[in-house]
């Protein structure tokens, strides 16, 4: 059933890079078409660090859907109504942020899968498969074949665990949130710091070793992306759209100041 393929889980698995960009600003669904067209695979609906509530973040999700980009969603937190009800809505993966410990990893999985995978409410007629009507065993079983479980290792201490972590069943993605990991360490920015680079080494490894997909966070700068991703990374938050706003508006900016007149 196409409509239920997660293209971004696909890439992933074939080894491939999948590039998301960020959703913090806007506030209209045609952001996801404009991420689909700029060569984006998964849309980073961001609710941890923005003002977007459940019911526009799921709007972007279900627009996703239609755009053909993998919907995405940065959930506040790990109750399990923080990633179901986005998943209810159209969301085809849940970002959990702040994952230190094997038992933070499985309560976020058990609550992004059906049974007997997890502990997920059944709500009914799915987005993920265009609202079709599907038997209910079958649903679920595509649903939970297709969601994406992300974790965001953030602290040293998440990355001490990360060979548990990456264990753990119903978690597909290990991604390190570089910015809060720096600050963490007392080198806030210091993206280039032996540590940091030690921090994907050790992760990047256990995902490696127990088939998961190892993903970054924080770190923009061409060629300190370029290292990591030939270190092993895949999962590769690209930037935002606020990010991206602001660097095509100071180009603009910079060339029309710079015009003799």
């Amino acid at each position: 059933m196409e409509s239920s393929t997660n293209q971004t889980r696909k890439r992933l698995a074939a080894g491939e890079l999948a590039l998301g960009m960020g959703a913090r600003q806007a506030r209209t669904v045609d952001i996801a078409t404009v991420a689909k067209t700029c060569g984006f695979d998964w849309l980073f609906i961001d609710m941890e660090h923005s003002s977007l509530d459940v019911d526009l973040a799921s709007q972007l999700a279900m627009a996703s859907l239609g755009a053909g980009i993998t919907p995405i969603v940065r959930v506040p937190g790990h109750e399990h109504y923080h990633a179901s009800r986005l998943l209810d809505n159209g969301a085809q993966g849940i970002v959990a942020p702040h994952v230190d410990t094997v038992e933070e990893a499985q309560r976020v999985a058990r609550a992004c899968r059906y049974p007997p995978l997890g502990h997920r409410s059944v709500a009914g007629a799915q987005p993920q498969l265009a609202f079709r009507s599907v038997p209910v065993g079958e649903a679920t079983k595509l649903v939970n074949e297709q969601t994406l479980v992300v974790v965001m290792l953030e602290t040293p201490k998440a990355i001490a665990n990360a060979d548990a972590i990456a264990q753990v069943s119903g978690v597909d993605v290990l991604l390190i949130g570089t910015n809060d990991l720096c600050a963490e360490l007392g080198i806030p920015g210091q993206f280039t710091d032996p540590r940091v680079e030690d921090a994907y080494k050790k992760v990047i490894a256990a995902c490696v070793k127990h088939g998961k997909h190892p993903g970054m966070g924080g770190v923009y700068e061409p060629k300190l992306m370029e290292k990591y991703i030939q270190m092993g990374m895949r999962m590769i938050l690209s930037g935002s759209d606020l990010s991206f706003l602001r660097a095509g508006a100071r180009a603009r900016t910079e060339f029309l100041r710079s015009v003799k007149i």
